[in-house]
């Protein structure tokens, strides 16, 4: 079953410093029918402007990995770390016991960035931190992990059994992703036009994928998109209690 959510059906919220767009339930936006996708909990589509950004604030268990498209964001954090990340980058913070942070836009444009939370598989993990950065030629025409924790060479780490894909297709071009039974596939196209199994999606639409063998996607147009492959179950924290709070 391939559910298609069209872009309209994201919840957006304008705090004027900060525009964004929940597809899961987060902070003030809550909806029981969708408050996670398996060990998926957060993907927010986020752009901050300049001189604006997240004053320091806490998180625990939680697996909280950045995509930034473009401009850049400064991090600080209570473990020590000081980076500035940019398009093209990736960054994860393992929350497990306990940690704040901050992110800010320091430059003079706009940064756009995805959010992405994902439940770790054990819980009272020892905070900590990774980030990359990639060649965006590394994703052209084919899925490549740039967050992992299934162990794959080169991507950014992190502690869930699960992997996140870049993606960015030539019209006319297409992937095969395989996967087994209790895996789920979620998929957000950032611009352009595809075929997931010949269900269509356009700019800003996203996928939620069960019980297929695997996924054909083919760029209907010049095409870039994130691919999540998360596991089903329920384990540890996988509930379906709404976190409140922001990032």
């Amino acid at each position: 079953m391939i559910q298609i959510v069209k872009a309209d059906n994201r919840h957006f919220s304008d705090f004027g410093w900060l525009k964004t767009y929940w597809l899961f339930s987060f902070s003030n936006y809550y909806d029981p029918q969708n408050i996670q996708f398996g060990a998926l909990r957060v993907f927010n589509d986020d752009i901050v402007d300049p001189g604006s950004g997240f004053p320091t604030h806490p998180h625990e268990e939680m697996e909280i990995i950045t995509i930034v498209l473009d401009g850049e964001m400064t991090h600080k954090d209570s473990m020590g770390n000081e980076t500035v990340i940019k398009a093209g980058d990736v960054q994860r913070m393992s929350a497990g016991t306990g940690l704040t942070h901050s992110e800010y836009n320091l430059a003079e444009i706009p940064v756009h960035f995805y959010q992405i939370w994902i439940y770790p598989d054990e819980a009272g993990l020892a905070p900590s931190y990774d980030q990359k950065r990639f060649d965006t030629q590394e994703w052209h025409n084919k899925l490549f992990p740039v967050a992992s924790g299934q162990k794959i060479p080169g991507a950014v780490t992190f502690h869930s059994n699960a992997t996140i894909y870049r993606c960015k297709l030539d019209k006319g071009k297409d992937v095969i992703h395989k996967f087994t039974d209790g895996r789920r596939i979620f998929l957000y196209l950032t611009e352009g036009c595809i075929l997931a199994n010949d269900k269509m999606l356009v700019s800003k639409d996203q996928a939620r994928i069960d019980i297929e063998n695997q996924l054909i996607v083919n760029a209907q147009e010049d095409s870039d998109f994130i691919l999540i492959d998360v596991p089903s179950c329920k384990g540890w924290g996988y509930s379906t209690e709404i976190l409140k709070g922001d990032k």
